[in-house]
């Protein structure tokens, strides 16, 4: 991976070298990275970005040429620069593995490390995290809407650059996506690449029938036709059956499918299917395109429509409706007078009040394995064996529930990296793809409603409640 240790904003390093000209550098602070909301009023989100993060960790350094542009900005004494070029990270990192879900208010990644490593990072994981994550939930949404049928990422030419076509196609298989147009995407990541032909194919011959008999012919073994350039009914899918006749009567290969990427999808595949099964060529799929999220295709599949194959591009990469996550991450405790000293940031918003301290996270799951809820508790926070675990609402104190005894525990966030070094095992992708459908396989389906969600219960163990409360009332 390249070197993005200058992925950051400015403030990141003048807090990073006036730490140090303070002393601080060996002073230990833990931040939590979390979100406040879930895009599009949602049930949930996937985390997706860990991968990344990790590999931007692990290379930290500025490279000569980059402390030459820091010291041509006039802004750095020497002695910070002489910092800066021995600056690495050496801290610890808890993160939630990539494919679980997550939810409001909860830290999905936790930072322990002296103060200025842990600046740092801000910038560059906000940056991973929040998109990645903001895409897989996407792509997550979009894969419940279609069901059973596969969904095939189709977004790169309307990505935000070309990173953003290659970490959405990443993302988009995470959240459940079986397939990507990105070449680059596909090698790099090793996710099925697809695709046939564009508009500009059929046009560049001198007919219809002659450009699909040229691509059957060229590529008889992946002959899916994209049969709306003209007259859906009246020409490309009469065509595309005539191509697939020449192809089965020199036994080269077979009409896989049509696309249709214009029109009224509904009718138009239904009609299609029609055909197709007329003609014989009941195998043929029929993909479908042309600005699909969720909504239209949860639309669309309530109207009957008779699609196979969902191909999404512009509104999954750009989360077209919702363009961006609000990650945030709050320092949530600092080393003073020998310990650690939780800290919080207070608003006149309560949903902007943070939660202190060092925190883990437990998920608690039912007897047919449904999620229940997440507790918050502090690091140290443990709970009895035996009995109920009573839980507090994190903004309204006189709201509190408690889960049952037998309701099976389980921490999510895990270790990552320990004093510098990768402790964690590194998942490949189809495995992060399995751990997402896993995971909502297990939560309920009243979660995953795409309009009216039921909220999935995030509180606050007892004792970080209570000192939650006593750093309030000391704040005023």
């Amino acid at each position: 991976m390249a070197n993005m240790t200058l992925l950051t904003d400015l403030y990141q390093l003048t807090m990073v070298g006036g730490y140090f000209l303070l002393g601080k550098t060996k002073e230990k602070a833990n931040f939590d990275y979390f979100f406040r909301k879930i895009p599009e009023e949602g049930g949930f989100c996937v985390a997706a970005g860990l991968e990344q993060l990790i590999d931007y960790i692990q290379n930290i350094h500025f490279d000569p040429e980059d402390i030459d542009y820091l010291k041509s900005l006039e802004l750095f004494p020497p002695e910070v620069l002489d910092y800066f070029r021995e600056l690495r990270f050496t801290g610890d990192l808890y993160a939630v593995p990539e494919g679980t879900l997550v939810f409001p208010q909860e830290p999905i990644v936790r930072v322990t490390a002296p103060l200025p490593e842990a600046q740092l990072i801000e910038t560059a994981l906000l940056n991973i995290l929040n998109f990645q994550t903001l895409i897989a939930t996407k792509a997550a949404r979009i894969c419940i809407a279609a069901g059973d049928d596969p969904v095939v990422e189709f977004g790169v030419r309307r990505a935000h650059g070309p990173d953003g076509g290659l970490s959405a196609a990443r993302a988009s298989f995470i959240g459940g996506a079986r397939a990507t147009s990105n070449l680059m995407a596909g090698r790099t990541f090793g996710i099925p690449v697809r695709g046939t032909l564009a508009h500009s194919w059929v046009e560049s011959f001198s007919s219809e029938l002659e450009s699909f008999q040229a691509y059957g012919k060229i590529y008889p073994k992946n002959c899916l036709l994209l049969v709306d350039t003209y007259d859906t009914l009246r020409s490309g899918i009469p065509n595309a059956l005539e191509v697939g006749k020449e192809l089965r009567k020199r036994k080269q290969g077979d009409l896989a499918g049509i696309r249709l990427d214009s029109g009224d999808l509904t009718f138009l595949s239904r009609e299609a299917r029609k055909m197709l099964d007329e003609a014989g060529f009941e195998r043929a799929r029929i993909l479908g395109s042309s600005d699909l999220d969720e909504w239209l295709i949860e639309s669309i599949k309530k109207q009957g429509a008779e699609i196979d194959i969902w191909g999404v591009g512009t509104r999954l990469v750009t989360s077209y409706s919702c363009p961006a996550l609000g990650g945030v991450y709050k320092l949530s405790a600092i080393f003073e007078d020998g310990y650690m000293r939780p800290k919080l940031k207070v608003s006149d918003d309560p949903e902007k009040t943070t939660n202190p301290g060092i925190k883990k996270v437990v998920r608690f799951y039912d007897e047919r394995k449904f999620m229940r809820g997440d507790v918050i508790v502090l690091q140290e926070e443990t709970f009895p064996e035996e009995g109920p675990v009573k839980a507090f609402h994190p903004l309204l104190s006189h709201i509190s529930k408690t889960y049952p005894s037998h309701f099976k525990r389980e921490e999510i966030l895990i270790p990552i990296i320990k004093a510098g070094k990768l402790v964690y095992r590194r998942p490949s992708l189809p495995e992060i793809q399995g751990h997402t459908l896993q995971n909502l396989k297990y939560l309920r389906p009243e979660h995953k409603r795409l309009q009216n969600p039921h909220i999935y219960h995030v509180s606050l163990g007892e004792k970080l409640f209570q000192q939650k409360q006593e750093l309030l009332k000391a704040s005023v």
